[in-house]
């Protein structure tokens, strides 16, 4: 998707700091951290939310980064949080899927 912010940061066209990346995903951290850990991961492909994976192995290797940006910050031990927002009333705010990474400080249950 040409306009799409996530799609443009994939493509290289908005430069990020790269946590880690494979052939399907990228992760960077976010730009307001709600935790001293909070990284996003995004598939490289646009997919608008969850509603639209039809290919669940790239989920996966969503998580499979976010694992990989946990244990390279020293978060793996303590714990992190992973959380998908899908739609306006979960708060995603940028409609290409991400997986947020969170850690290093105690988060509280529930989210929200």
């Amino acid at each position: 998707m040409d306009d799409c912010l996530f799609c443009k940061i994939a493509r290289g066209e908005i430069p990020v700091q790269k946590l880690a990346e494979n052939e399907q995903a990228l992760a960077f951290p976010d730009l307001r951290p709600q935790a001293p850990l909070h990284a996003l991961v995004i598939p490289k492909t646009h997919l608008a939310s969850l509603n639209d994976v039809r290919d669940w192995v790239v989920i996966g290797r969503l998580h499979e980064l976010a694992v990989e940006v946990a244990k390279a910050k020293g978060m793996a031990a303590s714990g992190f949080r992973t959380v998908f927002n899908t739609g306006p009333d979960a708060g995603q705010s940028v409609f290409h899927v991400h997986l947020h990474v969170l850690g290093g400080r105690a988060l509280a249950w529930p989210p929200g």
